[in-house]
């Protein structure tokens, strides 16, 4: 048994099987999941995980080199888009339209669905390398 990281065996496989510019999604409650694109639901009641909460334990086992936010984050939520400015200061953050964001998720290893209940609480992660 898995002693300590990410217990969850789909999420710890999908970001092991990452290769440099896969992305995955961590998402709120209300955004769709296109066809094809598998989605790994931790939503348990409104809130709950927080999208907060996943965002800091995925960025602790992921090698990060991009993050992709819908440009509606910065007025619409600036609570959340202040944390990920805080939380990712070190790497490049790029605000696209939330239209073009969920154009973007259909490439995606994956979106990891949260409890989170505020709006455009999303998030697109590219994956770098650790070399």
């Amino acid at each position: 048994m898995k002693k300590q990281g990410i217990l969850n065996s789909h999420i710890s496989k999908v970001l092991t099987d990452l290769g440099h510019t896969d992305t995955i999604v961590i998402a709120d409650i209300g955004l769709p999941v296109p066809s094809g694109v598998p989605k790994i639901d931790l939503a348990l009641k409104l809130g709950v995980p927080s999208f907060q909460e996943i965002v800091e334990i995925i960025s602790e086992d992921m090698v990060i080199e991009k993050v992709i936010v819908a440009e509606e984050l910065a007025a619409k939520n600036k609570g959340t888009s202040e944390y990920l400015n805080d939380k990712f200061k070190e790497i490049p953050i790029e605000a696209i339209s939330h239209e073009q964001f969920k154009l973007l998720t259909r490439h995606a290893k994956v979106i990891i669905r949260t409890g989170e209940a505020k709006p455009y609480a999303n998030c697109i992660l590219q994956a770098g390398v650790y070399f």
